[in-house]
C-alpha cells in the first residue's frame, strides 16, 4: 500500500485533506518560535545535525558554465539553505519551497538580516505536487519535513520528477533509535518533555505532542529506503545520527 501514513495526524484518524490542513495549521501556529523551540528540545544538537548533513552533500556553485540548482522542500525558515549559500558561495542557484506562507515569511525575515537580498527564490508549494518543470533541479534537500508530508511516496516520485539525471536526493528525518534503552529514555524524554516545552514557550501543547507522534508514524530507516528505491532511486542509503535519533538518507536519479 503507498502512503499509508496520509490517513494518521499523529494518532488520529483523518483523511488526507484534512491532514495537510492540520499540518498547515500546526507551523502557522508554531512559525515564529519554531527555531526557538528547535533549540530547546535538541539542546541545540540539530545545529550539529544540520551542519553535518550538509557538509554531505557537499554544495558548489557550479557545474560546467551553468549553476548549481538547489531545491530546499519544506525549507521554511532558511536553515538548510543558508547553511547551502554558505558552502556553495553566491553563484548557486537555491529555491525554498514549503507549503507554509509563515515559515516562508520566517525565512526571508532571517535572510534579510544576513544581508541575502535576492540569493534565494520562495516559492509556496506542496511536496507532493511541486510548482518546477521536470530535470530542472541538481540537489534535492528536504530536513525534519518529510514526516509531515500527507502522502510520502508522492512525495518522493516528485522528487525523482525534479531531479536531473544524476541528481541527487538528501533527506534529514527523525527515525529509529536504535540501542533498546536509550529508545526507551527518548520516547520518556519526547512524551513528557517536548509537549510541555510546547505549552510553555510557544503556547502550543498539542502541536508538540503532534510533532512527537509524527517521528513514531514515521517509516523505519530501512523502510524509507526500500519506498526510495520503489521511487527510482539508485544507490539508496541512510547514516544514523545520534545513534538513530535521526538519519540521512540519500538517492541518485541514474
Amino acid at each position: 500500500m503507498k502512503n499509508p501514513e496520509s490517513i494518521w495526524f499523529g494518532e488520529q484518524k483523518v483523511t488526507p485533506d484534512e491532514k495537510t490542513e492540520q499540518v498547515v495549521g500546526v507551523f502557522d501556529s508554531v512559525a515564529r518560535r519554531y527555531d526557538l523551540m528547535n533549540d530547546l528540545m535538541s539542546g541545540g544538537i540539530h545545529r550539529i545535525w544540520k551542519d553535518r548533513f550538509v557538509r554531505i552533500i557537499r554544495p558548489r556553485s557550479r557545474v560546467g558554465d551553468r549553476a548549481v540548482h538547489y531545491l530546499d522542500v519544506a525549507g521554511g525558515t532558511g536553515d538548510i539553505a543558508f547553511r547551502i549559500r554558505r558552502k556553495a558561495g553566491p553563484g548557486a542557484r537555491i529555491t525554498l519551497c514549503d507549503l507554509n506562507d509563515n515559515m516562508l515569511s520566517v525565512g526571508r525575515d532571517r535572510a534579510l538580516d544576513h544581508g541575502w537580498i535576492s540569493d534565494f527564490q520562495w516559492v509556496t508549494g506542496n511536496a507532493e505536487s511541486l510548482p518546477l518543470p521536470d530535470s530542472s533541479v541538481d540537489v534535492y534537500t528536504i530536513a525534519f519535513g518529510l514526516r509531515n508530508v500527507t502522502r510520502i511516496d508522492t512525495a518522493l516520485a516528485e522528487a525523482y520528477r525534479v531531479l536531473r539525471t544524476g541528481g541527487q536526493f538528501f533527506c534529514l528525518e527523525f527515525s529509529r533509535v536504535e540501542p533498546e534503552g536509550l529508545a526507551r529514555l527518548y520516547g520518556l524524554y519526547s512524551d513528557t518533555v517536548i509537549p510541555r516545552l510546547g505549552k510553555v514557550i510557544a503556547n502550543d501543547e498539542d502541536s508538540y505532542r503532534y510533532l512527537v507522534e509524527s517521528i513514531r508514524r514515521f517509516p523505519s530507516q530501512r523502510k524509507l529506503q526500500i519506498r526510495m528505491q520503489e521511487a527510482g532511486f539508485k544507490r539508496a542509503e541512510y547514516s544514523n545520527f545520534s545513534a538513530g535519533i535521526c538519519a540521512v538518507h540519500r538517492g541518485i536519479k541514474a
